[in-house]
């Protein structure tokens, strides 16, 4: 049934000439899970579904995380019809099978396919057979098509001519008569932010993430602001670099069509948790998708906590909100031989008129960081603006998150029921993010820290690679001074 009414909606949108980012999906950023960062092309059922029903137990489904897609190495090539054929030893059910499953749990299936005459692994690739493929997929019942660049046979090097191989994919999938969400993975190649919102939900604007924080790697060769202008995209690309290439352009990103800086590391053991918590802050923050990468099956309680993790993915899920973008970054020189010193200053525009701010220290010691209203304000005037002379009350989107000890109970009951998580954990499926930041639900807002006013700096130290996420809200006063009489 369910399967009938999403094709009949697909129908409705396609009688209007919709295209693929206006398909009604991803209004907000796509959340779920993909099997490439942990396991490679080691793929199979048992995985994916062994995965999907710890999605469930450990409570992620439930705050949105809700595509579970298998990557590259599934297929068996073609067969006498050129029809694509799933690996029978590790899908001896077929994949109808495993999204039938998926569905059953209420999720969505994921597929992997490449715009080239292979895929990145060199098993048959979509270029030439998009039609014949996009019909097959939809037959499997697939709802997330993740599209990747490699072996394009040189249809590539300027933005034109990737537009039109990309698009193709998106009106077989348009014409398929099913909602797909289509997500774009050319790397960042001939600057997808500026074409791609008419024809995918998502595109990568970067090489791929490596589960590192900022460690230099001449496979990723472009870094920093160089990265809008970046010929060769590469691989092995740090959680900094991804966070310093987007920022030029982070605006591109709006409903139905969002800047993906890859999929998550949380939990894969690369970074410290301060740095994960600064990767899952600024991922929400920016809007990327939220797609996890790790192991759900052997989840440790740290990583559990934060992609639970309330106040920060109600920056994500926000129908309301744009993407942050960085209002300055410092660079000095190093200290005692230690790594750069550099922090930023992020804001992010939210519902119902608040703002979020983030202080984000990149450098190897701890740094002092201070901001004002004229500061965050900035673009509004500065220090003239309205929202400069109000009172804002400061929330802290850290403060309240779900201790060890708890995240470590729901682990050990794979469930979430019986574990008192109530003050931190918050259901979408029982209230939406959108009603829930309505209603002022308080797991959503943070921790009361302070209160910035006109005039004043707000100053906190932030530690090694770590950052400061807060929530401003205004208090309906002024620090206007009145003039006399």
């Amino acid at each position: 049934m369910l399967r009938i009414t999403l094709d009949v909606c697909a129908s409705a949108l396609l009688v209007l000439g919709v295209l693929a980012s206006d398909n009604g999906l991803a209004r907000v950023p796509q959340m779920g899970w993909d099997n490439w960062n942990a396991f490679g092309c080691d793929v199979s059922e048992d995985l994916l579904l062994g995965t999907a029903e710890k999605i469930v137990q450990l409570g992620l489904q439930d705050v949105g995380y809700h595509y579970v897609i298998l990557d590259d190495c599934w297929s068996a090539g073609r067969d006498d019809n050129d029809t694509l054929v799933a690996d029978s030893e590790k899908f001896p059910n077929g994949m109808a099978h495993v999204a039938d499953r998926m569905h059953d749990l209420g999720l969505g299936f994921g597929m992997y396919s490449s715009a080239g005459a292979m895929t990145c692994a060199r098993y048959a690739g979509s270029l030439g057979f998009e039609e014949k493929d996009a019909q097959t997929f939809a037959s499997w019942g697939v709802d997330y098509l993740k599209y990747d660049n490699c072996y394009n046979e040189g249809q590539t090097g300027d933005p034109l001519t990737t537009f039109n191989r990309y698009k193709i994919m998106a009106d077989a999938l348009n014409a398929t008569g099913r909602p797909i969400l289509y997500g774009m993975c050319n790397w960042g190649e001939d600057s997808p932010w500026k074409w791609a919102q008419t024809i995918a939900n998502s595109w990568r604007m970067s090489g791929d993430i490596f589960d590192t924080y900022n460690h230099e790697d001449v496979r990723c060769p472009c870094s920093g602001d160089e990265g809008i202008n970046c010929a060769l995209p590469g691989f092995h690309c740090s959680m900094a670099n991804i966070l310093n290439k987007v920022a030029p352009f982070v605006d591109k990103g709006n409903p139905g069509a969002w800047n993906d800086l890859d999929m998550l590391e949380i939990g894969n053991g690369g970074m410290t948790d301060t740095e994960y918590k600064l990767h899952f802050t600024m991922w929400s923050a920016i809007k990327s998708p939220l797609i996890m990468g790790n192991d759900i099956r052997s989840m440790d309680a740290p990583s559990l906590s934060i992609l639970l993790h309330a106040p920060i993915l109600a920056l994500s899920q926000d129908p309301d909100s744009t993407p942050a973008y960085r209002r300055w970054r410092h660079r000095n020189a190093p200290a005692h031989g230690a790594g750069p010193n550099e922090t930023q200053l992020w804001t992010q525009s939210l519902s119902g008129g608040d703002r979020a701010i983030f202080l984000l220290n990149l450098g190897d010691e701890n740094a002092t960081l201070s901001t004002s209203l004229a500061d965050i304000f900035f673009d509004s005037g500065g220090a003239r603006s309205d929202e400069a002379q109000m009172n804002w009350d400061v929330f802290d989107l850290w403060a309240n998150r779900m201790s060890n000890e708890v995240a470590g109970q729901v682990v050990e009951a794979n469930s979430t029921r019986g574990v008192n998580i109530t003050s931190t954990y918050f259901n979408a499926t029982e209230m939406s993010w959108a009603d829930g930041l309505a209603a002022n639900d308080s797991r959503l807002i943070g921790q009361w820290v302070g209160q910035m006013t006109a005039g004043m700096d707000w100053e906190v130290e932030v530690e090694p690679h770590g950052a400061m996420a807060y929530r401003l809200r205004s208090v309906g006063g002024t620090s206007r001074k009145r003039d006399e009489l």
